[in-house]
């Protein structure tokens, strides 16, 4: 008779690995190995090609699984949500390690998605430009600071860090300190503008080799940025078998409370998952709610119920499941603006490298902005059409008592303040 593979657990840390292996319901710990990856191929190819490996998630988790994924079975990275590990009363590398290996013998973790090669360095450059954009705002913020300091007003440019603005800054008199610190800034906003550059670069030239991210910047208000942060997030939409699972996934969903006889009641999103792209999903929703369309329509009923807060949040969940239907169905946006597309397009290209025709005489423009009102109109016209649909669809639908709409779940219909209440029995 075959025997069975071990189930072995590592606590990672900075500098070793603690190992303990689970067999014939019997858990042993298994003494330290040294996290470098020479000692990591050493312990992976005295490992049995049936053992499978758990370890939790970390900085170098996803290294040392790509070294031991080769000698085993499977290697599986868990959320340390899941293992309950950090509520324990009782809690050592010995012990954690131990625990991991219990867990998975007995089939109860469930590994975190493991991302490709192409999605992790797409995770790495949005998390690289997303780091160097916070220090840009930084300097920047620490200029106006000295110009609250120092009493100057608000600057009479609308973008103080543009060439005007500069002109200005460059006259103020200020004491020697506060022209230093603005000076600096200044130098560090300059070196921070041509990274920030550079690593947008690399990302538009991998994104023009991806048909879904440009499928999704076909979406009116949805840019590069916007479009990369969610597939590097989701990686294969093939992974939700519906919109529920992926809004559910980005931490959009509304937390649901319910004990007992007492009545249900919805509160705010989860905020589980990926918080990059839930900011990115907000941040296109701002600009997609201001554009003629369906989602523009849909935004104005939910804050006339709910207020602005509310509509936005709800806007970029529903943006999300019209990611996964343009995905799953392989179709760009039905309601989109083909010459704002096309300009996105070639923003992107140009963002990659492509030669500009700045310029070159090309006697378009007139003929292109002719297009963009004839395609708001049409837009408008999408948007009648949307709201007269919901229209026809509250008067079809008949009115029940409570804020129940489906038998056993919360509603979200409640204003502020009130309570949701289910008229039916779970």
């Amino acid at each position: 008779m075959r025997r069975a593979g071990r189930a072995i657990g590592l606590d990672v840390h900075r500098d070793f690995c603690e190992v303990a292996i689970a067999q014939d319901g019997e858990v042993r710990s298994a003494g330290r190995v040294d996290t470098t990856p020479a000692q990591l191929e050493l312990f992976g190819s005295s490992l049995d090609p049936r053992d499978r490996v758990a370890l939790e998630v970390s900085g170098s988790a996803w290294e040392v699984a790509r070294i031991l994924e080769r000698h085993v079975a499977r290697v599986i990275v868990v959320s340390p949500a899941d293992t309950q590990i950090r509520q324990a009363r009782a809690k050592t590398d010995r012990l954690d390690a131990r625990t991991l290996a219990r867990l998975l013998a007995a089939g109860e973790l469930d590994g975190v998605f493991s991302p490709d090669e192409r999605c992790r360095v797409m995770r790495r450059r949005l998390a690289r430009r997303e780091q160097l954009v916070r220090a840009r705002s930084r300097s920047k913020n620490e200029i106006h600071a000295v110009l609250v300091r120092r009493l100057v007003g608000r600057p009479p440019v609308v973008d103080l860090f543009g060439v005007k603005g500069r002109r200005w800054l460059a006259g103020l008199e200020l004491p020697l300190e506060e022209s230093e610190t603005i000076g600096a800034c200044l130098r560090h906003v300059e070196f921070l503008d041509s990274e920030i550059a550079a690593v947008e670069h690399q990302i538009a030239t991998q994104a023009l080799h991806s048909p879904e991210i440009r499928r999704l910047m076909t979406v009116p208000g949805v840019n590069l940025i916007c479009a990369a942060t969610f597939m590097a997030t989701v990686g294969e939409i093939g992974r939700f078998p519906t919109q529920r699972q992926l809004v559910g996934y980005l931490g959009l969903d509304p937390r649901v409370y319910q004990s007992g006889s007492a009545p249900a009641t919805s509160g705010h999103i989860s905020k589980q998952g990926s918080a990059s792209a839930r900011w990115a999903l907000v941040e296109a929703a701002w600009s997609t709610v201001r554009q003629p369309g369906p989602q523009h329509a849909f935004y104005q009923r939910v804050r006339a119920r709910r207020g602005h807060g509310i509509a936005i949040v709800a806007s970029a969940r529903k943006l999300a499941c019209l990611f996964w239907f343009l995905l799953t169905r392989g179709e760009d946006y039905a309601h989109q603006q083909p010459s704002l597309t096309a300009k996105k397009l070639r923003l992107l290209q140009i963002r990659a490298g492509a030669r500009t025709l700045k310029g070159t005489p090309t006697g378009v423009w007139a003929t292109r902005q002719a297009m963009r009102e004839g395609e708001r109109r049409l837009a408008e016209q999408a948007e009648s059409s949307y709201k007269r649909m919901v229209r026809d669809w509250q008067a079809a639908t008949p009115k029940k008592a409570g804020a129940s709409v489906t038998p056993g779940r919360a509603s979200q219909k409640p204003s502020r303040g009130k309570v949701a209440r289910q008229t039916t029995s779970p």
